[in-house]
Order: structure tokens, then C-alpha cells, then sequence
């Protein structure tokens, strides 16, 4: 007896059963090849993000206060500004514009971060009157501006003052300025910037250590995606014995992250 399949007429002992709905089915199995693979583009992809797009940053003190407050976690545009050369010219990036915040290398020891607000670019001529600052003779309104009730400081509040040298000043800086003296404006050197803090009575800004280099401008602050209120960790952490032992301390922050976290600031752009 002889059986046709496929319009094949074949012995008895050789038929095959290839209809595919009577075939037993089996079950794919995921290559641990293939997990890897996609463990390592997801990782690589990551390092990319963090590297040339963007990157996260925590506000360390309240010089920045109130536009950010110490507990901040940024999340910093590395891409608007971008690089010179032939990818300024494709892609869209933006100048540094007066009044823009910025995250860059500290000039004085570039492996740290500081964050302030530009007042002065390449050409400005700038001045402080009461703590003020008037831009090519003209007085700038800074809604951002905070000033704390001290004291008046020569040398913090009419910059660029010479009568006095204030301790916190870099020396190199103290020496630079007369050469950019014009009229007692300090003039802005091309591809530098002038940068102050908006808590203008507690911040170590350009007044202290100098201009900010271009090349040092890591990127503008996007947004905030968590804050942390640092009064209410200290409070809980000094109310244990052992509030200085590390995992203790990250216990509590876990323990009392819903009543520590500024949910308000959570997703806010900033400005």
C-alpha cells in the first residue's frame, strides 16, 4: 500500500507526517547569547545617554537658593549648547545667553561642579552696586535674586571694588582683575563668562576665583526629577545614637523617604 503526499507517492515506510498542524510543538528557548546582547545595548545605550546627552547632578549647597535647594537632583542638557566645530553647524545648539544657568567645571579644580546663573557674556562690561549688577551701565532685574539680610561687604556688593581683599578670593584672580578694568567695569574676555549665584549674599561665584572658561560649561540644568529635604534628614539623623554609621543612615532615609521627599519640586523644569 502506498500513500500521496504533496502529490508524492512514496512506500509505505518512508511517509512523513509534514503537515505542520500535526507536528508535537515545542517551545522556543531564549539564547542566554541573546540576554547578553541585549544587556549589553541597553548598557551601552545608557553610557551614551549619560555621556553626551545627559547627566545627573545633586545640589550640594543653597547658593543656587531658591531656583534650586540643597537636595535637588538635576538632570543636566549636555546636548543645547553642544560642541564647536563641524556638529555646531548641523546640529541646532544655542549660544550661552546672559541669564542662562549652568553646570561646569570649577576653573580652580575641574574635577568639581558648580552650578550658577550667567550674567555676563563675552563683551559685557560688569559692575555691583549694593550688590546689584548692572550690565553695560544698565541695571539688570533679576527676579531670581535673593539677598540675605547682612551686613554690607565692600567687596561682595561693589565688585569690582580694589579697596579691600576678601580671604575667600584666589589670589591669581585678585591679580587678573586690573587688567580687565574698564571705566570700573570688568570687561568679559572673549569665550569667558562671569556667573554668580542667585543667593547673591552666600555664594562663591566669579567675584571670588574668576570667569568660566567655555570649555568648561558641561550643560544647562533641564529639570529637577527628586528633591530631598536636608533639614528633615538632619533632624532625623541626629535623633540616633549612631546617625553616623552609613547604613543606619540610609535605613532612615528609606524609613522616612515619603515625609523627606518634596514631592512639589518633583518634575520641575528649571529657570
Amino acid at each position: 500500500m502506498a500513500y500521496t503526499i504533496d502529490n508524492t507517492v512514496l512506500g509505505a515506510e518512508q511517509v512523513e507526517i509534514t503537515s505542520p498542524a500535526l507536528r508535537p510543538t515545542r517551545k522556543p528557548r531564549l539564547s542566554w547569547l541573546s540576554g547578553v546582547q541585549w544587556i549589553t545595548y541597553i548598557v551601552i545605550m545608557a553610557i551614551f545617554v549619560m555621556t553626551f546627552v545627559v547627566q545627573a547632578f545633586q545640589i550640594p549647597s543653597e547658593s543656587m537658593e531658591n531656583t534650586l535647594l540643597i537636595g535637588d537632583y538635576l538632570l543636566v542638557d549636555k546636548v543645547e549648547y553642544g560642541p564647536r566645530g563641524i556638529w555646531g553647524e548641523i546640529l541646532p545648539y544655542v549660544p550661552v545667553r546672559r541669564g542662562d544657568v549652568v553646570v561646569f567645571k570649577w576653573p580652580v579644580h575641574p574635577e568639581q561642579h558648580f552650578v550658577k546663573r550667567v550674567v555676563g557674556v563675552p563683551g559685557d562690561r560688569i559692575r555691583l552696586v549694593n550688590g546689584h549688577v548692572l550690565v553695560n551701565g544698565i541695571a539688570v532685574k533679576e527676579e531670581y535674586a535673593i539677598y540675605k539680610r547682612e551686613p554690607h561687604d565692600a567687596f561682595r556688593d561693589e565688585f569690582p571694588s580694589r579697596r579691600i581683599f576678601n580671604p575667600l578670593m584666589t589670589e591669581q584672580w585678585w591679580e587678573d582683575i586690573p587688567l580687565l578694568l574698564r571705566n570700573g567695569d570688568l570687561l568679559v574676555p572673549e569665550d569667558s563668562y562671569f556667573v554668580l549665584g542667585d543667593n547673591r549674599n552666600e555664594s562663591l561665584d566669579s567675584r571670588y576665583w574668576g570667569l568660566v572658561p567655555r570649555e568648561n560649561i558641561v550643560g544647562k540644568p533641564l529639570l529637577i526629577y527628586f528633591s530631598l529635604g536636608q533639614s528633615d534628614l538632619t533632624g532625623i539623623t541626629k535623633a540616633r545614637a549612631d546617625g553616623s554609621d552609613k547604613i543606619n543612615r540610609f535605613a532612615d532615609v528609606v524609613m522616612h523617604l515619603s515625609a523627606m521627599a518634596r514631592w512639589g519640586r518633583t518634575f520641575m523644569f528649571v529657570k
